[in-house]
Parts: structure tokens; sequence; C-alpha cells
């Protein structure tokens, strides 16, 4: 009788789990799949190094937004950062000369890891993400990161929320779900946003530890 009941223990601990895992995966993939991300590195830590960076970030963001007025999904998007990955370093290095500095930099389409991040209102889990990634000079410094497509780069920061249009952009790419996962701030969705977290958290670990 014991032996059953732990049996039953074990296949509802077992049952539980999957579930988790199938669910977790599932949302995570359909956030990662939709959404093409920025990411600076700084030279360095030094103040005139990071305020570079943010002038890089706004020339690049320009850039990208003259470039992709046009472009209605995330495939348009980086066919587009490709044709062009030669004129963002163009911009990335001539914004460091003009600003009296001698490194350049390295522009690269890639998948690449995010941490937990918080645009205004709206909050990515952290994971694996398609991006552009721009190094400058020796890289060592605090990053910047933003989402490309949709377009949430731009935030007014008096109130810390992102615009509607940027909202309904997200809304539009995303099954509702998902959309609710990183924009409900309720206690539910909380907590299942806490799931998604531990799941990629583990396997972006596990990842590491087999590549190393």
């Amino acid at each position: 009788m014991k032996k059953r009941f732990l049996f039953l223990i074990i296949l509802f601990t077992l049952y539980i789990f999957v579930n988790f895992y199938c669910y977790a995966s599932n949302i995570l993939n359909n956030i990662e799949d939709k959404v093409f991300r920025l990411h600076i590195i700084a030279n360095s830590n030094s103040k005139e190094d990071q305020a570079l960076k943010y002038k890089v970030r706004d020339n690049i963001i320009s850039y990208m937004n003259e470039i992709c007025k046009n472009a209605s999904s995330k495939e348009d998007v980086i066919k587009l950062t490709q044709k062009h990955i030669g004129d963002f370093k163009k911009i990335a290095d001539y914004t460091i000369i003009e600003n009296g500095f001698n490194y350049t930099s390295t522009v690269e389409i890639g998948n690449y890891e995010f941490p937990t991040k918080k645009y205004g209102d709206i909050s990515f889990p952290c994971g694996c993400y398609d991006a552009l990634e721009i190094k400058l000079g020796k890289n060592s410094g605090q990053n910047w990161w933003c989402v490309l497509y949709p377009s949430l780069c731009f935030i007014d920061v008096s109130s810390g929320i992102l615009p509607e249009s940027s909202k309904e952009e997200l809304k539009n790419i995303l099954p509702s779900e998902e959309y609710a996962l990183i924009s409900e701030n309720t206690p539910t969705y909380n907590f299942k946003f806490k799931l998604v977290e531990l799941f990629s958290s583990s396997f972006i670990l596990g990842k590491n530890e087999v590549e190393s």
C-alpha cells in the first residue's frame, strides 16, 4: 500500500513537472521567436565610454527606424539588418571617431543570452534571443538592451510606461497568453512569469555546462 502511494506521488510529481516544462518551453519559445533585440556593450564603465554608448544607441536606432519603417515582421527586420550590417558598423565607428575616441566597433547578428529585462511596464524573461549585437572597443563595460522589433526602444522616462502604439504592436505579434504573461501585473501572471524564468535559467545553465 505504501509503495503504491509513493508511486502515485512520484507519478503525480512527474506529471506536474512535464506540464510545467511544456508550458514554460512553449511560452518562452513563442516570445523568443517573435522579437528581435539590440545589445550594445560599452568599451568600459568610464563616464565617457558610457555616454558614448548612448550616442551610438541613438544613431543606430534612428537608422534602424528609417530602414525598417515599412517592415511588417521580424523576418523583414532581420533581412534589412543583414543587408545594412555594414552601414550599422559605419554608424557606430563614425560616432566613436566623432566623439574623439580611437577604438572601433564589432557589429554582428546572432542568437544571444539576455537577462530578464523590464521596458516600462513590459517585462521580457531571460532567454536566448535573435539580436543585433554591437561591441564597442574592448566591450568590457555595462550593457544596454532593448527590443528592435516590435520597436520598444523608446520609453517615456518620466512615467516609465511604453507608448500604447508599442504595446499594440507587441499585442499583435504575440499570442494572448504570452502577452498577458509579460504585461499583466497580477499574482497569477507574476507566478507564471517566475516559472518561465526558472525554466529559462535552468536551460541556459545546462546549455553552458554542455558547451564548456
